[in-house]
């Protein structure tokens, strides 16, 4: 009966029998089916992208951000379900116009992360409320200690602050290829292409639909302002992208003929 929820996922304030709360695992399986987004921090900034998955080819381009900013030295991105997330994304721009009203500066990044994890856990408490079908990675600069920084909000209310993290289908992937790379010395411009890559490289063509690629950054080069990554540059880094990971398929079925003539 507990093993799948039956009885017991009828309210997020409802226990089961292991200690499970089904309808906080139900919006995490939302986050997980969804599109991927990635977040890494670099020596110069902050770098975030995500596989915004086109439902339909009539959409204008650009249409259905998902990647949104707070205020001038933050940003989120998401994956999850679509309005969730703008829920989300107005809450802290409240925060960070009530916070910069109060004290007359910036909303430090760790304050920000914290009332927003606070916000998305008060929604597991309550029998008459649902948890949000959507995480957020938080990017942002606290001009005070000039310090950038990175932060992963789950479903929960959970939230931990981090190098490089990944939420979506392809976390798992993403979080592999991310501890490969080495962020004590990345910049913000190397790791647009990675993120590209690693993005490109997590989808699967015959079996995905199509997407597009939002890149965006908060660093020197931006004057520490959260701002889309430029139309420009974000085509030169995703042609790039794209043509290492096609040296890297010749490359293999290269090696692969070697063998099969060898053997």
């Amino acid at each position: 009966m507990s093993s799948t929820g039956s009885g017991y996922d009828l309210s997020p304030t409802t226990f089961s029998p292991e200690g499970r709360i089904f309808q906080v695992e139900y919006a995490t399986k939302a986050v997980e089916n969804s599109g991927t987004s990635m977040g890494i921090r670099c020596t110069d900034g902050v770098v975030m992208g995500v596989e915004k998955v086109l439902l339909s080819k009539l959409l204008k381009k650009g249409a259905n951000k998902q990647i949104a900013t707070i205020s001038e030295h933050s940003g989120m991105a998401f994956s999850g379900f679509g309005p969730d997330s703008r829920q989300l994304v107005n809450r802290a721009r409240e925060e960070a116009h009530s916070y910069d009203d109060t004290y007359g500066s910036a909303i430090p990044p760790n304050v920000l992360a914290e009332r927003m994890s606070q916000y998305m856990h008060y929604f597991t408490l309550h029998g008459a409320l649902r948890p949000f079908g959507t995480g957020a990675i938080v990017a942002a600069y606290d001009p005070e200690r000039k310090e950038h920084q990175l932060y992963m909000i789950e479903p929960s209310g959970v939230n931990f602050r981090f190098y490089g993290c990944a939420l979506g289908k392809g976390r798992q992937g993403a979080k592999t290829e991310i501890e490969k790379l080495d962020l004590n010395t990345l910049t913000c411009r190397q790791a647009l292409k990675e993120v590209a890559r690693i993005i490109h490289i997590l989808h699967d063509e015959a079996k995905d639909k199509p997407f597009e690629l939002e890149l965006s950054w908060l660093c020197a080069e931006s004057g520490w302002k959260h701002t889309y990554v430029p139309a420009a540059l974000k085509t030169e880094v995703e042609e790039a992208a794209k043509k290492e990971i096609e040296d890297a398929e010749m490359e293999e079925d290269e090696e692969e003929d070697e063998e099969e003539e060898k053997a």
